[in-house]
């Protein structure tokens, strides 16, 4: 069985670093496992994060093969990927502590919960002002010194300079960009989307919801968007938000090296897990000002576990962050008072009477979601062909840079270009443009293709969605529709902080509004405002390539300030999703499969009901007694071959060769912190050694517990035994082996289990099931399909 000595991240980032053994690991010393894995293959380098963690990198090399680089493959599930515990471990130390808080205890942590959705709602409304102004100061003094440079050379000749002028800024901005990004910390890369799906599904990815991650993330999107490139910074806002809650919820900074002694209590995945569902809603409501759409994009997009309360503590901290951000963007435009920025987009109103709609446009509308369905498809077919060319090709951290630099050049070229060309003059009115480039129009008029290409994305989707009937002629928005759905295509996925959310409403409102005018030409076509089909083409697009509904449609709604177009929208968008599934599936959910994540979706694979736990299981399972010699422990945690990270507790039956009796489950964590406090017994007859243990302790070591290497045990140390009884978990969720896949599936989805023991009819360990047993069956085009294990 091949081992691997390579490490991939998301980013690309190629690293040397230990191999991450086959998870079915051995029952004993000698054994082999039950399974055997044909191939284990190394998937080339992707996107966005070290799949090890700091202190693990203490670890030695564990693989001194030589593995041959190989076609990347969809039908690969990657090991290295662990998960988290989203179940609480009931052990006496558990237990002894809740029984000991009393009703007042538990409402003042209840009160903290609300204090720390707030505190999360507060910060991610700062960053966003943060995002918003530096944004604005910086392309607003890129596109006034290139304005003024191409206004002097319209005049003298010699436009070239102009465009170099232009190309060397915008690659400027993303050189910069994308260093920090590639050098710094790979996880910051794109919109940060795929990463925090997968860290609410129960994945653990590491290094996602650091304090550098927020850094670079901030910096990163405030340089991409000013360096022109086809991107968003509204994506970039859920990370932010995801990360924030998870710093603030924990009342302390690894990565600053700083305990501020506070909120001990949520120091673990499943508390952490509920914030970072707020954070991630707050980042939706900061970034569209949608408070009730960022509740519901937690709740379709990510959160695996949900209640009422959590629903009212994640709105809240939405409302905390739009309300933030507004106030403080007030403030700055010497407003003070004036609440009309509720979000880093703002859509305006459409609330005129020809912003209505008619029954018989319904259909109009229907069209329009099913063409938004295909082009979606399409970018995301490009997209997924592209990705797998960086994978292959592109995955020096050099080439990641040249890569980022080159798409910004480009993009500025074709926009100098059509620019250039471009005939469509239009009179200037008050306040219209920000930045009216005149080139070759006649005084009082500007250049309509620059209105698209030479301003924020922001700005663009506005103007496209309220300038009056005839702002812009056909050609110049079917030419900038055609060279903008290439240049997003390209730019999703380059090593930089940014989202695909603006692109893809923008490239929508350009088609949507071509569409508008179309309909213009039909007689009596009064009810035909291009702005509305703009809107219907945003949406649409929108859908097609990320194929959200439900928050997507309250989003819109928000944004737009018209509850009018609920129903249109919602037509739109279940068009576009279900047109756009036929073809191939949604944008985020391509790249979590090209990290081969072992992602579990809301039902398990149809026309599984054949296969059973025994068929699914990891056997033979490493197992430990309730008291154990100190020496078997460290070994078996040093072993290469045995990476469980659950170890059933189990008693002695006293049958030989017979499996032992399930009385408890001890997470690996576990027992890291109790060898590093030498919770040891030196003889049967005697108590433990040292100090009795508390919840403090393990909760101190979280989530950064240090590797078994970094841990020292003398010889004598090895010969005493550690009593488990109190630490494991004496409740393990278990099933018959006899049971179903999909109940197997659905136990451990909706409970949030990182291990589910299978017993016999006699309660004895037979198997053990995880996350990558049940990720590895998905339905294919030749219906139930086994993914591959593989060292990645």
């Amino acid at each position: 069985m091949a081992d691997v000595s390579k490490k991939v991240s998301w980013s690309g980032r190629e690293e040397d670093g230990e191999s991450t053994p086959l998870l079915n690991g051995t029952g004993t010393a000698g054994a082999q496992p039950a399974r055997q894995y044909s191939s284990l293959v190394r998937i080339g380098q992707l996107s966005t994060v070290d799949l090890e963690d700091e202190n693990q990198e203490l670890e030695t090399e564990l693989s001194t093969n030589i593995v041959k680089e190989v076609t990347h493959s969809e039908n690969l599930l990657s090991l290295k990927y662990e998960s988290l515990d989203y179940d609480n471990s009931e052990n006496q130390l558990f237990m002894e502590e809740e029984r000991r808080i009393n009703h007042a205890a538990f409402r003042t942590v209840e009160v903290k919960r609300w204090v720390i959705c707030g505190m999360i709602g507060i910060l991610t409304g700062l960053i966003a002002c943060f995002i918003d102004i530096m944004v604005e100061k910086l392309a607003g003094l890129k596109y006034q010194v290139i304005k003024d440079n191409i206004d002097k050379f319209t005049e003298k000749g010699g436009l070239s300079f102009s465009l170099l002028l232009w190309a060397t800024l915008n690659a400027g901005f993303i050189l910069i960009g994308s260093l920090l990004v590639a050098y710094v910390e790979p996880v910051a890369a794109g919109s940060g989307i795929p990463q925090i799906k997968c860290f609410l599904n129960g994945v653990k990815i590491p290094h996602v919801v650091r304090l550098k991650t927020l850094m670079v993330k901030v910096a990163g999107v405030i340089l991409s968007v000013a360096g022109g490139l086809a991107v968003g910074k509204e994506g970039p806002m859920i990370h932010s938000g995801a990360v924030i809650a998870a710093g603030i919820s924990q009342g302390r900074s690894t990565s600053l090296k700083r305990d501020f002694k506070i909120f001990e209590y949520f120091r673990r995945d499943t508390e952490k897990r509920d914030f970072v569902s707020a954070g991630a809603a707050a980042g939706v409501s900061a970034a569209f000002g949608a408070p009730v759409g960022g509740v519901l994009f937690s709740l379709e997009e990510g959160a695996s576990f949900w209640n009422q309360l959590l629903t009212w503590r994640i709105f809240f901290a939405s409302m905390i962050s739009t309300f933030t951000l507004n106030f403080v963007l007030s403030i700055y435009n010497r407003k003070p008072g004036d609440l009309s920025n509720p979000g880093l987009i703002n859509f305006g109103r459409f609330d005129t009477d020809e912003n209505s709609y008619k029954y018989f446009e319904l259909p109009i509308f229907i069209c329009m979601g099913a063409i938004g369905g295909m082009l979606g498809a399409l970018f995301n077919a490009l997209n997924n062909w592209l990705t797998m060319f960086r994978i292959r090709y592109l995955h020096r951290r050099y080439l990641q840079v040249m890569e980022a630099m080159l798409v910004a050049a480009v993009t500025a070229t074709v926009a100098f270009v059509l620019i250039y060309y471009s005939a469509d003059c239009q009179s200037l009115r008050e306040g219209a443009v920000e930045y009216p480039l005149q080139l070759f129009c006649s005084d009082g008029e500007y250049n309509a293709m620059a209105s698209a290409f030479f301003n924020t994305p922001e700005r663009s989707v506005r103007s496209l969605f309220h300038d009056p009937p005839g702002t812009f002629k056909p050609q110049t928005l079917g030419s900038f529709t055609l060279l903008y759905f290439f240049l997003a295509c390209w730019t999703y996925g380059l090593t930089v902080s940014a989202g695909v959310f603006i692109p893809s409403l923008l490239l929508g409102a350009a088609w949507g509004r071509l569409f508008g005018i179309f309909l213009t030409y039909i007689p009596n076509s009064v009810w035909a405002d291009p702005g509305k089909y703009a809107l219907m083409g945003a949406a649409a697009q929108l859908g097609g390539i990320v194929r959200m509904t439900l928050s997507l449609t309250v989003i819109m709604v928000e944004a737009t300030g018209n509850v009018t177009y609920g129903f249109p929208i919602m037509l739109v968008l279940i068009t576009a999703k279900i047109v756009g599934d036929f073809f191939i599936e949604g944008l985020y959910d391509l790249h979590i499969k090209l990290q081969s994540v072992p992602f579990l979706h809301w039902e398990p694979p149809v026309t599984s009901h054949s296969l059973t736990a025994r068929e699914v299981m990891s056997s033979p399972v490493t197992c430990l007694k309730r008291r154990e010699k100190v020496g078997i422990v460290v070994d078996l945690l040093s072993n290469a071959t045995s990476n469980h990270n659950g170890f059933p507790v189990v008693e002695n039956n006293g049958e030989a060769g017979q499996p032992h009796r399930l009385c408890g489950l001890i997470l690996r964590s576990q027992l890291i912190v109790l060898l590093k406090h030498k919770v040891f017994v030196e003889r049967e007859n005697l108590s433990v050694i040292q100090g009795r243990l508390t919840l403090k302790d393990f909760r101190d070591a979280y989530p950064r517990f240090p590797p078994i290497q970094s841990i020292h045990v003398s010889q004598d140390e090895r010969e005493c035994l550690m009593d488990l009884t109190e630490f494991m978990n004496p409740t393990p969720y278990t099933v018959p082996q006899e049971a179903s896949l999909p109940r197997v599936f659905r136990l451990f989805r909706a409970l949030g289990l990182r291990h589910l023991v299978v017993v016999d009819n006699r309660n004895r360990v037979v198997g053990l099931v995880t996350r990558k047993d049940l990720a590895r069956y998905r339905i294919g085009k030749n219906g139930l399909e086994e993914l591959s294990l593989a060292q990645t």
